[in-house]
């Protein structure tokens, strides 16, 4: 699959290639490896028997943000104007590692696919699992533009243990202590997903 350039904001991270949409609501064989450098993991999708550490309490396990994947170093660009809210590092083992959130005050599609609406919305994006030298430059109230570098996505060993990728994530309320829930228990579905929307709305229509 290609990247969808007729987009309303800048890619989150392009795609200099085709890429991979997962299915992570089937177990994958050990070892298993996408075909392609570049990837994509699902918004509102249940994983059953990925998140095994003790952070996610062996009942989070149902994602409510959306994973881009590509090679360690490769950049996260903002996807529209914006301010630095937080950076700090969840160091759990499985986490996001270091972690940059953003906020910002703009119109958003009222559907994935479709043109901002018109109407500013106050928003905030987390962007886990990325490599603390490149976000270590900012501080809260930095500002920044559209395109422009945000991070880079960090390797195992600092972004939480995970094969390099982000996790983009909206939020509707401000996120405490630099840290969202990525995954929730299946009873907490329905509340996670009007406080987290769909973070295609500012990635666009990648599946």
């Amino acid at each position: 699959m290609g990247q969808d350039e007729d987009v309303a904001f800048h890619p989150t991270v392009v795609f200099d290639g085709p890429y991979w949409v997962h299915d992570f609501t089937q177990p994958r064989p050990e070892g298993w490896q996408a075909p392609t450098p570049y990837s994509v993991g699902r918004y509102d999708e249940h994983r059953p028997s990925m998140y095994t550490t003790a952070l996610f309490g062996g009942v989070r396990d149902h994602h409510v943000g959306l994973d881009l994947g590509a090679p360690a170093g490769t950049p996260v660009h903002a996807f529209g104007p914006g301010h630095v809210f937080a950076v700090t590092v969840n160091d759990e083992d499985g986490s996001y590692g270091p972690t940059l959130i953003t906020h910002h005050r703009l119109a958003l599609p009222d559907e994935v696919g479709q043109p901002p609406s018109g109407t500013a919305t106050e928003f905030w994006v987390l962007y886990g699992h990325l490599s603390w030298e490149s976000i270590s430059k900012w501080v809260p109230g930095d500002a920044f533009e559209a395109g422009e570098v945000l991070a880079k996505l960090g390797d195992e060993h600092e972004n939480g243990g995970w094969p390099p990728h982000v996790h983009v994530q909206l939020a509707l309320s401000a996120p405490e202590d630099g840290d969202l829930p990525g995954v929730v228990a299946a009873e907490d579905r329905l509340a996670a997903l009007t406080a987290y929307p769909d973070p295609r709305l500012i990635c666009g229509p990648l599946y």
